[in-house]
């Protein structure tokens, strides 16, 4: 309005030739602003083109072409990974032939025991005594000892009760408890122990491994979330880039003020703190998910920097697992922390149980049938009146020591007990609130994604409104600070329920017992 103004200003009052030749110049001016007009309008185009170019096609373009170069590293293989190459997980895996190895231990003292006894004195040329015992000892199950033995004695000084005659003596026989020790003494109560031992050692692997796994799960969508952030921040500060060269050319035409120059430059310096807090995070993450990648247990790896997670389109929100929920109820029993602490209060009883025998006297038989060989016979002159015979007996008077030993075992089981059942409680109400997380995170999910597909619709919307100059440069980055904002809650809620799906498994402490399910 202004130049056409100004030039029909010129042409009043002149001649018809100028008038000709002003009507040309109007002309040629009318198009000059037209031109300049149709640049403008060319300009805002391109620049909102250019706005959506990085989200679609050179976004696009850009992952074709960086795809060639970049290896995804999905979570299960990431787990399997784990699973069979940290150094955990392979100490997890010695854990049962630890309690092989303590029942063999306790095994061992039921082993039969090859006896000699050799004895002997000479002094100035008179032999005192020259004594000889050799044999061999069973112990049983049953708490009896038996002993088959042979003795050959003699000496000027030979203790008569050690005196032989002939060939020797040979003897075999018993000797059985029948008071304490009876039932149970403390080889079998080794024994038991040992096994129980071995029991728990299954538990404590899979309590390894559930660990392990978790932490190394939950680091994992750590750095998932934080690539995926860096990934919507480079984007952000693309477009912040683009319209700042978009604007400043515009101001350098006289289409825009150039006030707003400093207000796009003021979003591309807050994009490129916000890439940058984005970009260290990433950072960390993949530092720490370095700490479970191993090469045999003994070779630490590196996370290559081509290397990154599965694409927001792999992976979707969840809900809670139905297995999980069949398990809740089964909880005492499959959960290994729990199983640990049942079968710690099965030693304590076993404890117990040894302590109890202390009340019982002690009273050990002894029968020992006795031949002396004759010839090349060995059992000619075997006679029933031939025997050796013993009893022992004892019995503590207070019996305050096994009172003390019987009534701190009963306190140990009651204290084990109560942190079982107290512990019981803690495991399932975490079980209930992460399965409770997954279902919750779920439908949030679902409700951000629709809306950040509605704030995407609203931030088209703005744009072709600004690219015809009914919208302002302070709308246009308010719509994108929304969708930006909504796009990383959009991921944030998706690792929140995939962590809440890892947590559902690891309060249940099935992670890596069977077969890795990924959550």
């Amino acid at each position: 309005m202004t130049r056409k103004d100004s030039v029909w200003g010129k042409c009043t009052g002149r001649s018809g030739q100028r008038s000709r030749s002003l009507f040309k110049v109007f002309w040629a001016g009318e198009g000059h602003f037209l031109a300049r007009q149709f640049h403008s309008v060319a300009v805002a185009l391109l620049w909102v083109a250019g706005m959506l170019l990085p989200s679609e096609a050179s976004a696009q373009q850009g992952a074709d072409t960086l795809e060639a170069a970049r290896t995804v590293f999905g979570f299960e293989q990431f787990m399997i990974q784990v699973l069979e190459q940290h150094p955990l997980a392979l100490q997890a895996e010695l854990q049962p032939e630890m309690g092989q190895a303590a029942v063999r231990k306790a095994r061992g003292k039921f082993d039969p025991e090859a006896l000699l006894d050799l004895a002997s004195k000479y002094d100035d040329g008179t032999q005192y005594y020259r004594q000889s015992k050799g044999g061999l000892k069973i112990p049983t199950w049953f708490g009896a000892e038996l002993l088959a033995a042979y003795e050959q004695n003699e000496g000027v000084y030979l203790n008569p009760e050690n005196t032989v005659t002939g060939r020797g003596l040979y003897y075999a026989g018993v000797s059985v408890p029948l008071g304490r020790g009876l039932f149970i003494d403390e080889r079998r109560a080794a024994l038991r122990q040992a096994q129980l031992y071995e029991e728990g050692t299954v538990a404590e692997r899979q309590l390894l491994l559930n660990d392990l796994l978790y932490n190394a799960g939950d680091a994992y969508w750590s750095w998932f979330k934080a690539y995926h952030a860096v990934a919507v921040y480079d984007t952000a500060l693309a477009l912040a880039r683009q319209r700042l060269d978009a604007v400043r050319q515009a101001a350098a035409l006289g289409d825009r003020p150039s006030i707003d120059t400093l207000e796009a430059g003021i979003q591309v310096q807050s994009r490129l703190l916000s890439r940058g807090q984005a970009g260290l995070d990433y950072a960390n993450a993949s530092a720490w998910l370095s700490v479970y990648l191993w090469d045999s247990g003994e070779l630490p790896l590196e996370l290559d920097v081509n290397t990154i997670p599965n694409g927001l389109e792999e992976v979707s929100a969840q809900p809670a697992d139905p297995q999980l929920l069949s398990l809740l109820d089964a909880l005492p029993l499959n959960h290994p922390a729990l199983q640990l602490d049942q079968i710690k209060i099965s030693q304590l009883y076993l404890n117990r149980r040894l302590m109890l025998e202390q009340f019982k006297p002690t009273i050990d038989l002894q029968y020992f049938a006795l031949n002396t060989p004759t010839g090349s016979e060995l059992l000619q002159d075997y006679a029933v009146d031939n025997y050796k015979f013993g009893l022992n007996v004892s019995v503590p008077l207070f019996m305050r020591q096994a009172r003390g030993e019987v009534a701190l075992a009963n306190l140990k089981i009651d204290e084990a007990s109560y942190r079982l059942t107290s512990k019981t409680a803690e495991l399932g109400a975490k079980a209930r609130m992460q399965l409770n997380t997954v279902d919750a995170t779920q439908s949030l999910a679902e409700i951000y994604d629709r809306t950040v597909r509605d704030l995407g619709s609203l931030l088209a919307g703005e744009r072709a409104l600004f690219s015809g100059g009914e919208s302002s440069l302070f709308l246009i980055n308010a719509r994108e600070m929304a969708f930006i904002g909504a796009r990383v809650e959009q991921i944030e809620l998706l690792v929140k329920n995939r962590k809440a799906a890892l947590g559902a498994q690891y309060a249940f402490g099935v992670l890596g017992s069977d077969a890795l399910g990924a959550p």
